[in-house]
């Protein structure tokens, strides 16, 4: 099986015959061939099969009313007591609402609610707690906000709940293989979904992840779990992938798949990236804190960005805001 990874630029200098990456701010005139088997190899993107022409190159359709052609951002609401970098800040529904405002009025574009942390160690929440947790919230901001809602769980109860409240997208973590009812759910009441690729359950999943190849592992696992949820009813177009950043992942995984983000447009869908404050960010730049690994967070987001990643799941959506403003304005002035 052949790979084709497309090399992105954004440059203003755009040569003819450049092909659009998935129909958004980024271009590309060629592409980096991968197989298991043998050594990786270039080849110019006019001579792309179709079916990956096709797939890289298609603008997305609208995710949750989002415009898939311009970098979106989406703000990290955890309910919960225990999450990594933030837990029990907004464990409190006023404080919940207060920061759901803040981050709208700061520039996200969609906020990705959970009621159960899933840090490496983290034990399983009842369901019944993970609704107390994210129902009352999830219906707070929408009678106050109109900003689309995610719902962050693997559980179908926890979704229906958050749908009937407000929720317009199921994030699963678990890549919709933790409950079985859970898609056919999205696949009924037309939601659209993000499946994400982890190795193990966040109890388990950081004691010794290994991979053959762990870009090519990914892209795999999420190919596999794209088609079962269309065989399911969901359109392609209503999937967003995520490779799964810090689950399951030691340093040189993630660094291997922040090189390789790109290959991931192969699927015909956004892309979701979620690396924000993520414990690699802190051993390379030196910042055991998560809260001080804003800047580190900043500098993945932009490299994702550069390779046309759609859409940026953050806890510090001021900074990214900023940051996304202004490489804009660096990479696409007027000369």
């Amino acid at each position: 099986m052949l790979y084709y990874r497309p090399i992105p630029r954004t440059d203003p200098a755009r040569p003819e015959g450049a092909l659009p990456l998935a129909g958004g701010w980024c271009w590309f005139d060629t592409v980096e061939v991968l197989a298991r088997d043998a050594a990786p190899r270039l080849m110019p993107a006019r001579d792309l099969p179709d079916e990956a022409m096709t797939r890289l190159t298609a603008p997305r359709a609208p995710i949750a009313s989002l415009d898939m052609t311009a970098p979106q951002i989406m703000g990290i609401l955890n309910v919960t007591p225990d999450s990594f970098s933030d837990g029990g800040q907004h464990f409190d529904p006023a404080q919940a609402l207060a920061h759901a405002h803040a981050m709208t009025r700061a520039g996200a574009a969609i906020l990705d609610v959970g009621g159960e942390s899933t840090r490496p160690g983290a034990a399983p929440v009842q369901i019944d707690d993970e609704i107390r947790r994210t129902a009352p919230v999830i219906a707070a901001i929408r009678a106050e906000i109109a900003t689309p809602i995610s719902i962050d769980t693997r559980k179908t109860p926890v979704a229906q709940e958050a749908a009937r409240v407000g929720a317009n997208l199921i994030n699963d973590v678990a890549g919709f293989t933790f409950d079985p009812a859970l898609a056919p759910f999205a696949s009924q009441h037309a939601l659209p979904v993000c499946v994400m690729h982890a190795q193990g359950s966040p109890e388990t999943m950081q004691s010794d992840p290994r991979y053959d190849d762990v870009t090519l592992d990914v892209y795999d696992w999420l190919g596999q779990r794209v088609e079962a949820l269309i065989a399911l009813g969901i359109p392609r177009g209503r999937i967003v992938v995520d490779p799964g950043i810090g689950f399951g992942k030691t340093q040189a995984h993630n660094l291997r798949l922040l090189q390789n983000l790109s290959l991931f447009h192969g699927f015909g869908c956004p892309v979701l990236l979620g690396a924000s404050r993520k414990r690699f960010i802190g051993d390379i730049s030196h910042t055991p804190q998560a809260s001080d690994r804003i800047p580190g967070s900043l500098a993945v987001a932009l490299g994702g960005v550069a390779q046309g990643v759609q859409i940026l799941r953050v806890h510090d959506v001021p900074e990214t805001r900023a940051a996304l403003d202004l490489w804009r304005a660096v990479t696409f002035a007027a000369r």
